[in-house]
């Protein structure tokens, strides 16, 4: 019987918590000078401040892709010429139309003479 009054004794004298520090496992990162993100952001950004490139070379790519899809989206031109997107919108004035309403809002196509221009020198 003692020894059940001692047993007894010790477990109600025990905490009904514990800390638990000693399983906790922490994970030290080092320092970075640089991260992966801001390089790319970096890279993205110098990228875009790139000079004017000659019209014709502009009109060439967009009219390159253009072929590929009759609508496009003036973000999606802009990452096909790498061109401000002021140059690019003064040169898509001249050959292009915007679309305001329907299915294809906020999209460009080109004018129907340039249409029927590029079936022609596709068929030569």
């Amino acid at each position: 019987m003692a020894k059940l009054e001692e047993l007894d004794l010790t477990e109600s004298s025990k905490p009904v918590r514990l800390s638990q520090l000693d399983k906790v496992v922490t994970t030290n990162y080092k320092p970075v000078a640089n991260h992966q993100y801001n390089i790319e952001y970096e890279r993205k950004k110098k990228d875009g401040k790139q000079a004017q490139a000659d019209k014709q070379h502009v009109l060439d790519m967009l009219f390159s892709a253009f072929e590929k899809h009759q609508y496009c989206n003036l973000k999606d031109l802009v990452d096909i010429t790498k061109q401000l997107v002021g140059y690019l919108k003064e040169i898509l004035k001249e050959i292009g139309v915007q679309n305001v309403k329907g299915i294809h809002k906020n999209t460009r196509e080109l004018k129907p003479e340039y249409r029927q221009y590029q079936r022609e020198e596709k068929s030569d």
